[in-house]
């Protein structure tokens, strides 16, 4: 169900310092902290001996000593006391979790860590261009699996009808929309000609007048996605694109962590290429993406519900072709980790 040899947002970054904290992950559960030198650790939330959570125990430096019968526990996992014992086994330890801080957020590998490799986690583009502005979002946690998640963000239509008075407009109805299929994820696209302005960016485009639009929509495996908007004015599209001077690029970044089968803790953030040091446009663009969210997770939820309980098959349509390319490559990802 699962991709484990992937790097996961175990939280924000900001959200991590010497107070223990327990998060879910892929269904199993971690103890979070950071060393005193910054760096943040990742453990098995379940001392060796009793299995009480180890994020109910308390920080000796960097060393982690179980709240129960005071068993120590090196960043690595690695236990270094046993209260009484003579000998420690060198099998006596926790699983250790490579841990990275990137992006003003915590990635977590869950598999193999000799495979952990920080230069694969999801790249952001512009993070450091100071010409860019950039709103560092929230998180929330759905009721609902990550797949649904992905195959929403593979979908450039629904915004058509679920975050309509935000994102989308009739325009997002039609339009044909393009797949490209790489070896990282996948990408469903379009661009839509002579359109109005979708309303939560009619506020933010720098001309006047109706628009040529780009939805670019990839999500990359296992749960990682970059959504593009790119408006520019009428005509210019085609040939100059997001080269164009006047040109609104926003790329939201979303980052799906499954915490289980049935609930998923979302992530979120944009840059944009305008008012970098703007306050009122960063809250006014995290208040119109919370609300769009909202609309989304109302629907997705739901969805997943009726998938729970359902009483007859679910038909696919040509839109969904995007989709089904990623959770047919995900599925042959994560079978080829259990031969």
């Amino acid at each position: 169900m699962f991709l484990r040899n992937a790097w996961y947002v175990a939280t924000w970054d900001r959200e991590v310092n010497r107070e223990l904290q327990r998060v879910t992950i892929l269904g199993e559960h971690l103890v979070l902290y950071r060393t005193q030198a910054g760096q943040p650790v990742a453990l098995e939330d379940a001392c060796i001996h009793r299995k009480l959570p180890l994020s109910m125990g308390r920080l000796q430096g960097d060393l982690l000593e179980c709240g129960y019968h005071g068993i120590v526990y090196r960043t690595d996992g690695r236990c270094t006391h046993v209260p009484g014992a003579k000998r420690i086994p060198s099998s006596a330890r926790v699983r250790g979790y490579p841990a990275v801080s990137r992006y003003g957020l915590v990635w977590v590998w869950m598999g193999d860590p000799a495979r952990a490799n920080p230069a694969t986690i999801f790249p952001v583009e512009h993070w450091e261009d100071p010409t860019w502005g950039r709103n560092l979002g929230d998180s929330l946690v759905l009721a609902c699996n990550y797949l649904f998640i992905t195959a929403n963000l593979l979908d450039p239509s629904h915004v058509a009808w679920v975050p309509r008075t935000s994102f989308g407009n009739e325009a997002c109805e039609e339009a044909s929309i393009e797949t490209t299929d790489a070896s990282n994820g996948v990408t469903a696209w379009r661009w839509m000609s002579n359109v109005e302005v979708a309303p939560f960016y009619a506020s933010l485009v720098r001309f006047t007048g109706r628009c040529d639009r780009l939805q670019h929509y990839e999500v990359r495996y296992p749960s990682h996605a970059v959504i593009k908007a790119v408006f520019v004015p009428t005509g210019a599209g085609a040939s100059l694109g997001v080269h164009h001077p006047d040109a609104m690029v926003m790329d939201s970044y979303n980052f799906m962590t499954p915490i289980d089968e049935d609930h998923t803790r979302y992530f979120w953030f944009q840059l944009r290429n305008f008012s970098p040091e703007d306050a009122t446009v960063s809250k006014a663009m995290d208040d119109g993406v919370r609300g769009a969210f909202a609309e989304d997770r109302r629907v997705l939820e739901a969805v997943h519900a009726s998938f729970k309980h359902q009483t007859s098959k679910p038909i696919d349509l040509a839109i969904d072709r995007p989709q089904l390319i990623f959770r047919k490559t995900l599925t042959k990802l994560i079978a080829a980790e259990n031969p």
